[in-house]
């Protein structure tokens, strides 16, 4: 009952946060085009997400450890909250603005929170590690639901509601708030080790030459991150001249990955015995 207790206040603080997350992609595309921008700038605009996400990435673990993970996972929740008011703008140096806060809210979104949550699981309350699984297992479980929802709420509140394609980002915002509010009030702060940060990432690098399996899995990661980046640029410009709704077109992309990941799982689990290789 403690440890269900505990992993209930994980996923009241962390689902919202995930599905604020899911509700701005369906249609950040379809916003920024509405604004009059070419797809050049538009290009650029994702670039600066992305590229914010990647530069912060190399420290964000130090980053976390040092500030404390509680307050990362706020920090996460308020600069998400201010990127998706600046949707609202047409400026593109503000819109560009708020793509890098969302790049640094993400990269906090997937590390602080789930450091947060194992450090507590161990330290804190001497929870067995084997039911660490069980927490992130029902973390990927309602987080493929949210991702299915957003596309849905996305289609709802910027078509059949005709508020427009920055609703959904409007519509995020709450979800955020919701997030830190209960961070802040019902989760315990922790810290992790406090270690250079030249040191860290060094230690990253010698481990990847050291060992050429890790390494080849590093480049096949990023390879397929690179296909799904690409994809979520493209695939707006490619559906919205057919008329295809494009919240109702998220949910479908969201819903297959489930089905994918699932499926995997089976495979690897089950009679089939499938093993990765």
């Amino acid at each position: 009952p403690a440890f269900r207790r505990f992993q209930r206040a994980f996923l009241l603080g962390y689902l919202p946060a995930l599905a604020a997350d899911w509700l701005q992609g369906p249609l950040l595309f379809h916003l920024l085009q509405s604004r009059g921008f070419l797809r050049s700038q538009i290009a650029a605009l994702y670039s600066c997400g992305f590229a914010s996400n990647v530069a912060f990435g190399l420290v964000s673990g130090v980053f976390v450890d040092r500030l404390g993970r509680k307050k990362s996972c706020v920090l996460s929740s308020g600069l998400c909250s201010a990127s998706c008011l600046l949707q609202l703008s047409r400026d593109f140096l503000a819109l560009a603005a708020g793509r890098v806060l969302a790049g640094l809210g993400t990269s906090l979104l997937f590390s602080a929170f789930e450091s947060w949550y194992i450090h507590e699981h161990l330290e804190r309350h001497d929870f067995p590690a084997e039911w660490i699984p069980d927490t992130f297992s029902r973390v990927a479980l309602w987080n493929s639901g949210l991702a299915v929802a957003a596309g849905l709420v996305a289609e709802l509140v910027a078509e059949e509601l005709a508020l427009g394609p920055v609703a959904p980002f409007l519509v995020a915002v709450p979800f955020l708030a919701l997030s830190g509010i209960f961070a802040v009030t019902n989760w315990d702060e922790n810290y992790g080790k406090s270690r250079p940060c030249g040191k860290t990432c060094g230690e990253g690098v010698r481990g990847l030459l050291a060992n050429p399996r890790l390494l080849l899995l590093g480049l096949v990661q990023a390879l397929v991150e690179s296909i799904l980046l690409l994809f979520a640029f493209l695939w707006t410009p490619v559906l919205e001249p057919l008329g295809i709704p494009l919240g109702i077109a998220f949910s479908g992309f969201t819903a297959a990955s489930a089905a994918g990941s699932a499926l995997f799982r089976r495979g690897v689990t089950g009679r089939l015995r499938l093993q990765p290789l």
